[in-house]
């Protein structure tokens, strides 16, 4: 079962590994980019990063949208990882159910001038996505660990 979907550019991390996998008891990390699967040395690193115990499966989009609906169904409980907004349009738009997105990091690039939180910053077009995946039905929260408290992202943009 998918326990937690989240957003986070930085994917396979402290606060993932230290915060999110034992306080979710992840058993794997599933990893959604066509880039980052397409590119052998950023996965070695994400392996490395990955706990012992802890499954790794980093996947194309396309390969996403095949293996989650079955993965919900396991009883394995995976941590779903996407590098942008723009994985989780996708994998909406395939059929895949979010009931709820977590935003963990979307760190700061040029154009993106609006700031939420301590690790959340949002262009125009993130702006949208967020509200094409929220008029979908997804739940959108921000927050970077679980001792967070969540902000409410849909509030913020509007």
């Amino acid at each position: 079962m998918i326990i937690l979907y989240r957003v986070d550019d930085r994917l396979v991390h402290g606060q993932v590994v230290e915060g999110w996998v034992p306080h979710l008891r992840a058993e794997e990390l599933a990893v959604v980019s066509d880039e980052i699967a397409g590119d052998e040395m950023r996965r070695a690193i994400m392996r490395f990063a990955t706990p012992e115990g802890v499954d790794l499966k980093i996947m194309t989009v396309a390969e996403a949208a095949a293996y989650l609906p079955e993965a919900e169904k396991n009883g394995r409980k995976v941590l779903l990882l996407l590098p942008g907004l723009a994985e989780a349009l996708e994998l909406a738009g395939k059929g895949l159910k979010i009931p709820s997105l977590n935003i963990g990091g979307m760190h700061y690039s040029a154009g993106k001038n609006l700031s939420i939180g301590k690790a959340i910053f949002l262009n125009d077009a993130d702006c949208a996505a967020l509200k094409a995946l929220s008029a979908a039905g997804i739940k959108i929260e921000g927050r970077g660990v679980p001792s967070d408290s969540p902000l409410d992202l849909m509030e913020a943009i509007v």
